[in-house]
């Protein structure tokens, strides 16, 4: 290929809309441009780097038994409302209807639409296990699309439905399609790490996510430094702590003039931050939700959702707080009508003993207050989100924190499709039970921009060997110059013929403009001919990611030599 008819518009500033470095970099080095909010046009370079990803994961698919498939991306609102996910799904769902005024959405996911496929075909338990996948765009609405392709409106997907008759049948297909995407995210260059995950609204009980180490992740995850433990925070399972028993005292009101946070009510009352409890307040589909932690412990916004069975949550307005009888900056659990909101507490406040917290009443708190004597709430679970440093779940060690992207999610099913839907099958005997199921998927553009994420420097991205849209680029240094000008070609033609992926950059441009074009997009190696390395019986290969040089002789097999270090790099 040569550059000179290639459409790669690079730019030398960082445009302003741009806020995370694979957002950055793809506008930079012309590999994609916006549509509009959260969409995106790509680019040949792009679409190159995108198709590799694909056929990664459909070797590693089509390998694993799996089929491909292709389903419509509109979806009919029926099927949605047989699942009962239509009104649950939320704002993210694009919704549109049809010249008959037929209700349809753009497929944020394919559950629905893959039940109803497969259960109109498989009826028996001789066709089970099945498994099918398909790779095509999928659209959500999001409420703040941002960071590029890292949280669009429309991505790439490959999503995968496992069909079995039993759950020793799904735990198969699920640790199946784990190490199916291990194998996929390892082809693919990068440093991941499965973890745990809440299965949020695509629902099961099940889940793990692949998160792609990153500072600039938007996830954050917990991990044992002693066991094989990981998780997203948001599903990182507590411990309750339990603290030392104390005689109760008399519960007392007191003034706090001022004083609407944990650190100013602490300091005013002269107590630890552990002897507080801390409120958040938040509208749902579900009504008002007051949440109580210790006052050095934070809400985990998730846990809260599932406690309650919401679909989506906001912070609480005032006149909600109002309407319960309450007000915000001093809120408590205590004399809270349960039938104006729901109140759920964390364990471990369960366990306190004479703490501190708001009396519902603007400048005033409650003193001694004990849980079970002077408040009962509606629910009692864990919804305090895991911090650096807590016990692990699984051993008791500590655990650390780290930043992460997700790429990729694999989710146990079970029935929640099949029993909604009526997707079932006839056993041996002749008996119809419900399918049991699974689900995977790996966004594809996502993994694009993760693994720029993970792999730049201050002069643009660096492409592991697999995904890299070409593999070599070689610089003419002076197209004037007849001599290296042939040279150059003679090297392009000799490793394109070998089956180099291989660009030469034929523009009448400056060595230095050549250089910088080279080192944005990342070839994994540049060869620079030029009439002094050419005097010498050289040719100059660098390395993008080590920077590494090598002066190879031209009367010797340089092709099989850049090979060779494409194969080590």
């Amino acid at each position: 290929m040569r550059f000179s008819k290639m459409l790669v518009p690079t730019l030398r500033d960082v445009p302003a809309e741009a806020e995370v470095v694979s957002h950055q970099l793809l506008l930079r080095a012309g590999f994609m441009r916006k549509s509009t909010g959260g969409m995106y046009s790509y680019l040949p370079m792009a679409w190159r780097v995108l198709k590799k990803i694909e056929n990664i994961v459909r070797e590693e698919m089509d390998a694993s038994g799996a089929q491909e498939i292709m389903m419509p991306i509109m979806q009919p609102a029926e099927i949605w409302q047989e699942s009962g996910r239509w009104g649950a799904y939320g704002a993210e769902m694009i919704r549109l209807k049809d010249r008959h005024n037929r209700e349809y959405c753009l497929g944020p996911t394919h559950e629905e639409m893959v039940t109803t496929l497969i259960k109109g075909d498989v009826r028996s338990y001789r066709q089970l296990p099945l498994h099918v996948y398909q790779i095509q765009d999928k659209f959500r609405d999001e409420r703040r699309p941002r960071f590029g392709l890292m949280r669009s409106r429309d991505f790439i997907m490959e999503d995968g439905y496992s069909f079995d008759r039993d759950e020793a049948g799904l735990d198969v297909a699920y640790k199946t399609m784990y190490d199916a995407y291990t194998r996929v995210f390892n082809r693919c260059g990068l440093k991941f790490r499965p973890v745990e995950a809440d299965s949020g609204a695509i629902g099961g009980s099940g889940s793990h996510e692949f998160m792609v180490i990153a500072d600039s992740g938007e996830a954050e995850i917990v991990y044992c430094n002693d066991c094989d433990y990981a998780a997203n925070v948001e599903k990182a399972e507590l411990h309750t702590i339990k603290t030392a028993d104390e005689a109760a005292l008399p519960l007392e009101k007191v003034e706090t003039p001022h004083c609407k946070t944990i650190a100013e009510v602490c300091e005013f009352l002269k107590l630890p931050v552990e002897k507080s409890v801390k409120a958040v307040a938040y509208d749902s589909d579900k009504g008002l939700i007051l949440c109580f932690v210790r006052g050095d412990h934070e809400v985990n916004e998730v846990k809260v959702i599932n406690a309650v069975g919401a679909t989506e949550v906001e912070m609480a307005a005032e006149e909600s707080l109002a309407k319960a009888g309450t007000v915000g900056g001093y809120m408590g659990p205590v004399g809270i009508d349960l039938d104006k909101a729901t109140v759920v507490v964390d364990q471990s406040v369960m366990e306190m003993h004479n703490v501190c917290c708001g009396a519902n009443e603007e400048g005033y708190h409650m003193i001694n207050v004990n849980p079970g004597r002077d408040f009962k709430p509606s629910i009692v679970t864990d919804i305090r989100l895991i911090q650096a440093g807590d016990p692990c779940p699984h051993c008791g060690g500590k655990v650390s924190k780290a930043r992460g992207i997700e790429v990729g999610q694999v989710f146990k099913l079970f029935t929640k499709y099949s029993k909604a839907m009526n997707a079932t099958y006839l056993d041996e005997n002749g008996k119809e039970n419900p399918m049991v199921m699974g689900c995977y998927g790996i966004g594809v553009s996502r993994t694009m921009a993760a693994t720029i994420e993970q792999n730049n420097d201050k002069d643009g991205m660096i492409w592991p060997v697999a995904i890299a849209p070409f593999h070599v680029v070689v610089v003419p240094v002076n197209t004037k110059d007849a001599e290296s000008t042939a040279k150059a070609e003679e090297i392009y033609e000799n490793l394109r013929k070998a089956g180099v992926e291989v660009v030469i950059d034929d523009r009448n441009e400056r060595p230095g403009v050549k250089f910088k074009d080279a080192d944005l997009i990342g070839y994994p190696l540049r060869v620079v001919v030029g009439p002094k390395t050419l005097a010498a019986g050289n040719i100059e290969v660098k390395a993008r990611r080590t920077g590494e040089v090598r002066m190879l002789p031209v009367t010797e097999d340089y092709v099989a030599a850049i090979k060779e270090w494409l194969q080590a790099l």
